[in-house]
């Protein structure tokens, strides 16, 4: 499991011009309960309100202004799919979106792909790109495909919001062919750390006791169990920690219900009482405010690949093979 970890800074208010054409559903899963479908596994979010809230995101009339963070994810999976010396015949985007990882891919490396994704608004408006495309309206929960159908399964900024990641996994690797690749990214870790500490402070101090706004993340270090569980091998995962300087506590949560990234915890609390947001956000602003005025908001970005076993595939030595130990090695003289 490699692990690498980078930071970087965006700014609030970038603009990406609003592009839209027109698709062909060609199927669409139906939302139900996973305790139901899955014998009693995991059901922390409400997916039929994601949904709802990605539909009403991608409907907006400036909703590209909201897409800064989608698309700098994107391009950076997209980064990935380019380190892999190879083309693709056929590739999958779980959870695209505006298809924001597809307009940074050219069709020299991907001959064909498919876009799948709960909202179909989203689909309506997704960006132009030059890989011959077709859309699919589903849930990523449950994938409408065939075993051994991809040469590459990429996603982005999707997966954070699944009950059952485990499962999920599970189906991409099947859909899968032997000796193809998973590129994915979901925010986790420690995201959006500010914002949970300034409101749990906030209503402690205004209601003497709080309750959960920011979603679960996954830990990276779950997170290559995970896909080694669900079979990938050849495992490599990285972070990214991308800081957004906003104006205020309350553009963050605005901003965040324009990306559709608002909380659907069935436990969430629907109500936040006027008083208790106007302490969170002067928390806020004294505990993490910037020199300027302006308050960061972090996001932890997950990046993993994973492939699918082959034959062809280069395999670790057989234990015991080895014919030099550790212990040796100060006595080896390295000659230039």
């Amino acid at each position: 499991l490699c692990c690498r970890f980078y930071r970087v800074t965006l700014h609030h208010g970038v603009v990406i011009p609003q592009t839209s054409m027109n698709i062909t559903v060609k199927s669409l899963r139906s939302l139900r309960c996973l305790s139901s479908r899955q014998g009693g596994a995991m059901n922390v979010f409400d997916r039929s309100m994601k949904r709802k809230q990605k539909q009403w995101a991608s409907s907006l009339l400036d909703s590209d202004k909201y897409d800064y963070l989608r698309d700098e994810a994107g391009s950076r999976v997209a980064d990935r799919v380019y380190d892999v010396s190879r083309t693709f015949p056929l590739a999958l985007d779980v959870g695209c979106g505006k298809s924001h990882i597809a307009e940074h891919l050219s069709k020299d490396i991907v001959e064909r792909l498919l876009l799948t994704d709960i909202s179909d608004s989203s689909l309506r408006n997704r960006r132009k790109c030059e890989i011959p495309s077709h859309c699919v309206l589903a849930d990523e929960e449950f994938l409408p495909f065939k075993e051994n159908t991809f040469d590459l399964v990429l996603s982005s900024m999707s997966l954070h919001w699944i009950n059952d990641l485990p499962g999920a996994l599970r189906q991409i690797y099947q859909v899968l062919k032997p000796d193809g690749v998973f590129i994915g990214a979901m925010v986790g870790g420690e995201t959006l750390y500010e914002l949970r500490c300034s409101l749990q402070l906030a209503e402690l101090e205004r209601e003497g006791g709080f309750a959960p706004h920011i979603s679960p993340y996954t830990a990276v270090t779950d997170l290559g169990n995970l896909l080694g569980q669900a079979g990938f091998n050849m495992l490599t995962v990285d972070i990214d920690e991308v800081q957004v300087n906003y104006p205020g506590m309350l553009e963050v949560m605005s901003d965040l219900q324009g990306m559709g990234e608002s909380n659907c915890a069935w436990n969430r609390k629907s109500l936040l009482h006027r008083d208790t947001i106007l302490a969170a956000a002067a928390i806020y602003k004294e505990m993490y405010g910037n020199e300027d005025s302006s308050v960061p908001a972090t996001f932890q970005i997950l990046y993993m690949i994973g492939w699918k076993p082959h034959e062809s595939q280069a395999k670790p030595a057989k234990r015991g093979s080895a014919n030099v130990s550790f212990a040796d090695l100060s006595k080896i003289s390295l000659t230039f």
